[in-house]
């Protein structure tokens, strides 16, 4: 745990600072789109870099580089350096560095750690989910009528926006309202934290899921494929309390 926070910590500086110089970029399309990209690859490298000194022999799942195998078979990274991309490009203050440890093919660890707010959340199998110091707990409603949910929509040339709607249809109509916030680790984040009651989405990588799913089992709450296979393999991610997880993952399905 201390070798991630001490990788996000670290790649958090460089990205708090190309943060601050984004709104100088808006002028044109070519600009800041170019600049994210910089930003997204050098906070990559930190990471990697970082990782693999903490812990040689590691493999890596990378966003942007992809699959690094290592010596060490049983144990390997999940990283996504900026989650929330679009959101950065924006100016708007919500995006987040997301690392998870995968070991024997299951996830033992996770850290999403909100550059911005200076938000670290964190998670250990067994140990529980932390934000900060404080241990947090998935919210306790268990009324579809009373939760506050978020989701993610597919963005231009993706496919499934028909699929997205009808979904996003169906669970206005039976809650208190919904979020599309553009980082689906935070979005799983604040489902452990409890200011969210659940979270759905599809298509994401499992760099956008790992670390969120650690932090929601050990808040307390379920994490699941939306249609009951393996959402490390599939993207499609359902999550909220115990009580909620049924209700809601039967809202989006439409069943």
């Amino acid at each position: 745990m201390n070798v991630m926070i001490g990788a996000a910590r670290k790649a958090a500086r460089a990205l708090s600072r190309d943060f601050g110089e984004i709104e100088n970029l808006q002028v044109s399309r070519k600009g800041p789109s170019d600049f994210v990209s910089s930003a997204d690859i050098k906070a990559e490298n930190t990471l990697f870099e970082e990782l693999s000194k903490g812990r040689p022999g590691y493999g890596f799942v990378m966003e942007e580089r992809g699959v690094v195998e290592g010596t060490d078979k049983t144990n390997r990274w999940i990283v996504d350096p900026l989650d929330g991309t679009t959101n950065f490009l924006h100016s708007i203050p919500h995006f987040a560095i997301s690392i998870a440890l995968e070991r024997e093919g299951v996830l033992v660890a996770g850290v999403i750690y909100n550059v911005v707010r200076d938000e670290l959340f964190w998670a250990e199998k067994g140990v529980g989910a932390y934000l900060n110091d404080r241990r947090l707990r998935v919210a306790g409603r268990k009324d579809m009528r009373d939760g506050l949910f978020a989701c993610g929509t597919p963005w231009h040339g993706k496919p499934g926006h028909d699929k997205a709607l009808s979904e996003i249809e169906r669970v206005i109509d039976k809650s208190a309202g919904i979020r599309r916030m553009g980082a689906a680790s935070l979005d799983l984040a604040y489902v452990a934290a409890g200011r969210f009651d659940g979270f759905w989405e599809r298509n994401l990588g499992v760099w956008d899921i790992a670390a969120g799913a650690v932090l929601v089992r050990e808040a307390g709450g379920t994490v699941n494929e939306i249609d009951g296979d393996d959402f490390m393999k599939t993207g499609a991610v359902v999550a909220a309390n115990p009580q909620l997880i049924g209700p809601l993952t039967q809202t989006v399905r439409g069943s």
